[in-house]
C-alpha cells in the first residue's frame, strides 16, 4: 500500500530515541527531507518541552511538538495549547506519594522539575546503584541525570502551572501498588494516568493524551485527520496509534502495541528504525 501522509507524529523514548537517549543524525536528516517534500512532522512525547533540546542533534527541527502526553503543544517558541494540573490535586498526590515512598518528579511549566526537600532521602534511595534488572537503561539514565542536575529541590509547592507528574519505582510490585492508589484517588479527583514502561506512571489532566494533542495540532495547521501517520512503542502511544489513519509500531514495541498497529518497523530504536521506515515507505514514494 502506498503511504502518502500529510502529517507524521513521532514518539521519542523507544522510537526516535535510542536506549542511550539520543536521536541519530540520520533521523534528523530524514525528518528534514520529509519536511522539504511538504510533509508536516511533529514530535508527540511524554517528556516535558524543557527536556527535548538535550536529546536531539544540533539543528533538529520539526513543525510542532506535543509534550507531556498531550498536556501542551508548541510551534517553535509559540504555545499552541496548554493544560495544567491544579495545586490542590498536586498537593494531595504528593502526600500520598510520600506515604507510599514513590519517587516523583513534578513538572511546572517554564522551569525545571521539582521535588520537595522533605522527600529527598527516599527519592534518592530509589535511584541508588546498581540498576535493577527490570529497569531499561534509557529510563535509568534519565533518572540518574535528573538526580544529578535536572531536579530543583524546594520547600513548598506554589502556583497552578504544572504539566505532569512522573513516578518511578525500582520494582513492578512497588509501582503497581502505587497505580492502585492512584486508581482509588480517581474516585475522588479527576485526572488521567499513563505509562511508558513497566516501572513508571504519569499523571495529567483528565481526558488528555497524545491523541487529544494531535487533534489540537491538526486544527492549528488546518490539517485533516485523514492522511496522518504515527510511530510509537508503548502504552502512552495507544490513543495516538488508534487515532491516526496509519499506525506504526516499533520493532521493539510490546506485542499488545504491535497488535493495534497497521505496520511494524523492520528495525528497533537502537537500529534507526524510524529512519529506515520513513526512508523506505514515505520518502521513496514522494521521490
Amino acid at each position: 500500500m502506498e503511504l502518502t501522509p500529510k502529517a507524521i507524529f513521532l514518539d521519542m523514548d523507544g522510537t526516535i530515541l535510542n536506549h542511550q537517549n539520543k536521536v541519530s543524525i540520520r533521523t534528523k536528516e530524514i525528518i528534514d527531507d520529509l519536511r522539504n517534500e511538504g510533509i508536516f512532522v511533529f514530535i508527540a512525547t511524554g517528556r516535558a518541552v524543557e527536556e527535548i533540546a538535550g536529546l536531539v542533534p544540533e539543528g533538529f527541527q520539526v513543525d510542532g511538538v506535543i509534550t507531556s502526553n498531550g498536556m501542551a503543544g508548541y510551534v517553535g517558541n509559540k504555545e499552541v495549547f496548554k493544560h495544567s494540573l491544579e495545586l490542590e490535586l498536586v498537593e494531595t498526590i504528593i502526600e500520598k506519594a510520600r506515604e507510599n515512598k514513590v519517587y516523583y518528579e513534578l513538572f511546572p511549566y517554564g522551569t525545571s522539575r521539582v521535588v520537595l526537600n522533605q522527600d529527598k532521602q527516599y527519592v534518592e534511595n530509589e535511584v541508588r546503584d546498581p540498576k535493577p534488572d527490570g529497569v531499561e537503561m534509557n529510563e535509568w539514565l534519565s533518572r540518574k541525570d535528573a538526580m544529578k542536575e535536572k531536579i530543583t529541590w524546594i520547600d513548598n509547592i506554589e502556583g497552578n502551572g504544572f504539566s505532569k507528574f512522573y513516578f518511578f519505582a525500582r520494582t513492578k510490585e512497588h509501582i503497581n501498588r502505587w497505580k492502585n492508589e492512584l486508581e482509588k484517588l480517581k474516585q475522588e479527583k479527576d485526572f488521567t494516568t499513563s505509562t511508558s514502561s513497566d516501572i513508571n506512571v504519569e499523571v495529567m489532566v483528565a481526558n488528555v493524551n497524545k491523541a487529544t494533542g494531535i487533534k489540537q495540532m491538526l486544527k492549528h495547521f488546518n490539517l485533516s485527520e485523514e492522511e496522518t501517520l504515527a510511530i510509537g512503542d508503548s502504552n502512552n502511544d495507544i490513543q495516538m496509534l488508534q487515532f491516526v489513519s496509519h499506525a506504526v509500531a516499533m520493532k521493539n514495541a510490546s506485542d499488545h502495541i504491535k497488535d493495534i498497529a497497521d505496520d511494524i518497523t523492520d528495525f528497533t530504536c537502537d537500529e534507526d528504525g524510524v529512519y529506515h521506515y520513513l526512508k523506505s515507505n514515505i520518502l521513496a514514494v514522494k521521490i
